[in-house]
Order: structure tokens, then C-alpha cells, then sequence
């Protein structure tokens, strides 16, 4: 017959290892979760313009065959090879219905429309209108001086931001300083970080974004093989001159949520492979900001 000091010292001895149990659990838990892959507020995407070469439709084939769930569209992209409607603001009811059915239907995002812009308020009102309809957004464009405040509050009444491009020299927006101008005093005026086109430009972008910081709405993915040179060649991101990983850690800091999209530039008729290596170089980044 055991006693109640057997059966006390027993029970005790379960529950010491029962909770020892249950910690080893959690730290083997807490240990696999510090070794996953870093899963950012961003949205990797794609800027339909990579895939320029092809038609609007054929694109979304293309996105697919990479994974990716966000898209960047731009203007005047060919719907179909039997339709040679541009996409934007002159699409018709029935078309922007079709787009809108096979953007649900493959179960993508528009994060974005760009880059684009307009000579008059007549102008930028069907931009917006158009956005508004397709559920875009951020309109990315480089608006003129004169059209800041104006702009600013359409897009406050349309509930869409503006997201002011970077191309290189001389484009008027070629320097983060010049963003900086347009965004004072417009709240609905931001920043669309084209990391490539700054280095293009002889700037540092981790240097511009910090300049930036909680103003950046947008970002385009790119590398490029020459620092400083404007028209130097785009190349695979981690085969270029930007230190990407000093880029992703900018973004993890400013805590942004926008999107980042792919926009590669070179290679055209083998664009998909590129992209697919460029979305496998992007994990593996994100890898190195979970240590």
C-alpha cells in the first residue's frame, strides 16, 4: 500500500516535469519561429512594365508563372493582341468589368497605376476617376510645380495618394530633395522610392529614403551594373551596386507597408526567368533580416 507522502512526492515529481516538458516545448517553439524567414508589411510585387514586350492579359499569365500576388500597372499597356486598347481612363465599362473580374478571379492586387500624369485638373480628374473605379490605390506620377495643391486635394477627395516617381537626370524629380518640396504642406503626397534610378543618379538610397522617412507610399525593385551613370544597364538586384540588404533593413525600420515591385528592365524576352530569380533573391534577403 503506498503512502500519502509516496503519492505527494510522486505527483510532484509530474508536475516539475510536466512544466520542464512544456518549457523545452516552448523554447524548441520560440527557437523555430527566430529561424523562419522575416515576413514583412510590404507586398512584393511586380511593375507591369517588365513585361512590356506583351500584352496586358499575357502579363497576368506572366505574373502568375512567378508567384507573385501584387501588381504595379502603368498606362497604355495593350489589353490583348485583339484589343489594342492602352490601359487607362479610356478603357470602357465592359473592359474595366473584364480586367477587374480576372484580377479577382486570379486572385491579384493593384497596388498601384503609373507612371502617369496630366496637363490640366480635366487631366488629373479622369486619372483619379479611373483609379477610383478600378480600386487603385496610389496614382505614381511626377506632377508639375504648378499642380501640387490642386493635385493634393484631389486626391484627398478621392481618397488616393500620389506617388511621386524618381527617373534619372534631368527629370525634374531626379533628386530626393525635389520629392521633399512637393510633399511639404500636400499630406496626400508621397514617395515612390525607385532605388535604381537614384543610383543611376549618383545618390545613395539608403541615404534618400531616410530623407524620406513616412513619406514613402511605393517602391520599384531594381538593380542597375554602374553607380552614377544615367544610363546604366539594369542588372539582377544582388548583381549590381546597391546593398540591398541595407535597403530592406531602411524599409523594416521606417515600418513600411506599401509595396515593393519588381521592375526589371533589361533582358525583355526572358523576362519571367529574371523576375523568378529576382523573387527567390528577395526571399533569401528577407531570410537575412530574420537573424
Amino acid at each position: 500500500m503506498r503512502t500519502p507522502l509516496f503519492l505527494s512526492i510522486t505527483l510532484a515529481i509530474f508536475i516539475v516535469s510536466g512544466c520542464n516538458s512544456n518549457q523545452q516545448k516552448a523554447e524548441e517553439t520560440a527557437s523555430t519561429q527566430d529561424s523562419t524567414t522575416f515576413q514583412p508589411a510590404w507586398k512584393l510585387g511586380i511593375q507591369l512594365w517588365t513585361f512590356n514586350i506583351s500584352t496586358f492579359y499575357d502579363a497576368i499569365d506572366k505574373v502568375d508563372s512567378c508567384g507573385v500576388k501584387y501588381i504595379e500597372v502603368y498606362p497604355g499597356q495593350k489589353l490583348s493582341k485583339t484589343d489594342t486598347t492602352g490601359f487607362g481612363p479610356e478603357m470602357s465599362k465592359a473592359q474595366r468589368d473584364s480586367v477587374k473580374a480576372l484580377i479577382s478571379r486570379r486572385g491579384l492586387t493593384i497596388t498601384s497605376f503609373g507612371v502617369t500624369g496630366a496637363d490640366n485638373v480635366d487631366g488629373w480628374k479622369k486619372l483619379f476617376e479611373f483609379a477610383k473605379d478600378m480600386n487603385i490605390p496610389i496614382i505614381v506620377a511626377e506632377p508639375k510645380n504648378d499642380q501640387w495643391d490642386y493635385v493634393d486635394k484631389m486626391a484627398g477627395d478621392y481618397n488616393i495618394k500620389i506617388a511621386i516617381h524618381d527617373h534619372p537626370k534631368p527629370a525634374h524629380y531626379w533628386h530626393c530633395d525635389s520629392v521633399l518640396a512637393a510633399i511639404s504642406g500636400h499630406h496626400n503626397i508621397g514617395s515612390c522610392a525607385d532605388v535604381g534610378h537614384w543610383a543611376r543618379n549618383g545618390l545613395n538610397p539608403v541615404d534618400c529614403m531616410k530623407e524620406l522617412k513616412g513619406h514613402i507610399m511605393d517602391m520599384h525593385l531594381k538593380d542597375v551594373a554602374t553607380f552614377n551613370k544615367v544610363k546604366a544597364n539594369d542588372t539582377l538586384p544582388g548583381k549590381g551596386v546597391i546593398n540591398f540588404n541595407a535597403v530592406f533593413k531602411e524599409l523594416k525600420e521606417q515600418n513600411y507597408t506599401g509595396a515593393v515591385s519588381i521592375e526589371h528592365e533589361s533582358n525583355w524576352t526572358h523576362a519571367v526567368d529574371d523576375v523568378k530569380k529576382i523573387v527567390a533573391f528577395y526571399n533569401e534577403e528577407m531570410g537575412k533580416l530574420s537573424k
